[in-house]
């Protein structure tokens, strides 16, 4: 001590206080004590290497220096990532507020705290795909043994009211925790009068100016609407989840995962309704962006499931019949008759009335987003987190997960950033998709052909070989690894029952820096669906056949 005494002031550590004391010896630059040098040597040993440690721009607030505004942080959007990123300030030790205002759908929907995935997305998504795959599973019952099948068909109403009840008591629990944490929650619409001051409107027309150190934009996104005559007719994911009446016979427009996920549980409730399928109008191509074999298997699926998915054909209008049905017109000259007509084109982030022109802060001109370096604005002391950043993926736990990141950077000494890379995802389609890295396309066009290698095998789980119903359906699974360095997995793909569960797995081995043969050395369990990634040994390249019989192949 006596020594350390003497020597910490050399080296800018007057304060430290234990041992070890760490330093680079060439240039004398001062690491830390125990605590610092063992998360430095976490980080440069890391297999999987993701993580980065940049400083941000500075922003001018200073801790332990008074700014004289009304609060340290104030996040615009009560949805997940604004959530997360208040109530970690908060325990970070910062004043904070949310502001959450939720401007209805063109067609009146509106919902209470807690943003897009809870309300209007993930949620209600999730259970109306279990309540078609519920719907599906009682086909099997005969296979199975069972002698009675029900046939009263699926009550909407009734599973709406406890899905819509359920989200009210989850829009309540984020008020308490606001309350309990200590966040001032404001029901107001927010708009910037400059880079300290918001100007905050409540449903009644008050208006209030509160003022900030800091702010982070989190209003996520809203659906596009149709541009077409009649658009206004459409519905959208907005409005489906809270319907009166069932939608009924549906014309869905777009390809994207919204799209085909509604697809696939409307046209499950509709065959126990006795009703007509549901059509698909692809302008190109099903779920660009995800793998083509594994989107080539889900949508086989879906139009041997009864959905119709016309490629290539966009509406060109929507007209109200005598009878109140939809007419639609389809850019091939057909048309078609519908109950309800849902819109999924994509979304556009709900920035247009923020006032951020006013501050000079960029917006992308197709869908309004914001362009970030580590969610910091061109605004320094104005940072965005979730869907309204462009070029990042609108997933829930990544905004989540940045809204953190960012809190503990801004108020506790953090200094992680939010890695977009290798972040794994499911898409709950009829048959769900569970993927985590490159596409086969991507791998492709980043390493070349002849540096990659994919492993794939078309197979049928144990579950579905006792139903005649499923005789011609399939499964699919794609490992895709990188040659040069030692068949590096850097894609997995799958197309099967609980996708999602499965690849939730996979992706944290994944993001260590798996290899191919940690895959085929590891035990599988039996018989799962899992368990195919253990065992796959065809490649693509080698052009023989991907179908597997049996259990081992």
């Amino acid at each position: 001590m006596t020594w350390l005494t003497s020597f910490r002031d050399s080296i800018g550590a007057p304060n430290h206080k234990s041992s070890p004391i760490v330093w680079y010896e060439d240039t004398n630059v001062y690491l830390g004590g125990c605590d610092a040098f063992l998360d430095w040597c976490r980080k440069f040993v890391a297999v999987g290497g993701d993580e980065d440690t940049k400083s941000m721009i500075s922003d001018g607030v200073h801790p332990n220096v008074p700014h004289g505004f009304d609060y340290d942080l104030v996040v615009v959007g009560g949805g997940s990532g604004g959530l997360a990123c208040s109530k970690e300030a908060k325990l970070l030790g910062a004043k904070v507020a949310v502001l959450d205002f939720v401007k209805p759908s063109p067609l009146g929907s509106k919902w209470g705290l807690g943003g897009t995935c809870v309300n209007v997305g993930c949620i209600p998504k999730k259970l109306m795909h279990n309540a078609a795959l519920l719907g599906e599973a009682t086909h099997d019952l005969e296979s199975y043994g069972w002698q009675q099948k029900p046939s009263n068909g699926f009550t909407w109403g009734d599973f709406k009211d406890r899905v819509q009840d359920y989200i009210k008591g989850l829009n309540f629990g984020y008020k308490v925790q606001l309350r309990e944490q200590g966040v001032t929650y404001l029901n107001m619409l927010g708009k910037f009068i400059d880079r300290n001051h918001l100007e905050c409107t409540d449903a009644k027309g008050k208006v209030q100016v509160i003022s900030s150190a800091r702010f982070v934009i989190a209003v996520g996104g809203r659906p596009t609407p149709l541009a077409i005559p009649g658009g206004e007719l459409a519905i959208s994911s907005d409005d489906l989840f809270s319907l009166k009446t069932p939608p009924g016979r549906t014309c869905v427009v777009g390809a994207g995962y919204v799209a085909l996920e509604c697809a696939g549980f409307i046209n499950a409730m509709n065959q126990k309704n006795g009703s007509p399928s549901v059509v698909v109008l692809c302008r190109s191509m099903c779920l660009r962006g995800f793998d083509r074999d594994v989107v080539g298997n889900v949508q086989k699926f879906m139009m041997q499931s009864g959905i119709e998915i016309i490629e290539g054909v966009t509406p060109v209008s929507i007209e109200k019949t005598g009878s109140g049905s939809l007419l639609v017109k389809y850019s091939n000259g057909s048309q078609g008759e519908f109950d309800t007509v849902l819109g999924a084109v994509g979304r556009t982030a709900d920035t247009a009335k923020l006032g951020l022109d006013a501050l000079g802060i960029p917006v992308n001109s197709s869908n309004l987003k914001l362009t970030c370096e580590n969610e910091q604005t061109t605004v320094p002391n104005i940072y965005a987190i979730g869907d309204v950043v462009d070029k990042t993926p609108e997933l829930t736990p990544v905004a989540i997960l940045a809204g953190r990141l960012l809190a503990q950077r801004l108020y506790g000494n953090g200094s992680v950033l939010m890695n977009y890379k290798s972040i794994a995802t499911a898409v709950f389609t009829p048959l769900e998709i569970g993927t985590v890295g490159l596409t086969e396309e991507e791998a492709i066009a980043t390493y070349g052909e002849s540096n990659i290698e994919s492993y794939v095998s078309t197979f049928s789980p144990l579950e579905w070989q006792i139903v005649n119903e499923k005789n011609d359906r399939s499964c699919y699974a794609k490992i895709i690894t990188l040659k040069t360095e030692d068949d590096k997995v850097i894609g997995l793909h799958i197309a099967s029952p609980n996708a999602g569960e499965i690849i939730q797995g996979f992706a944290v081995s994944f993001k260590k820096g798996i290899k191919y043969t940690d895959l085929m050395n590891t035990v599988g369990i039996h018989p799962t669906i899992a368990e195919e990634f253990t065992v796959m040994n065809v490649t693509k390249s080698s052009g023989l056949s991907t179908e597997k019989k049996g259990c081992w192949g």
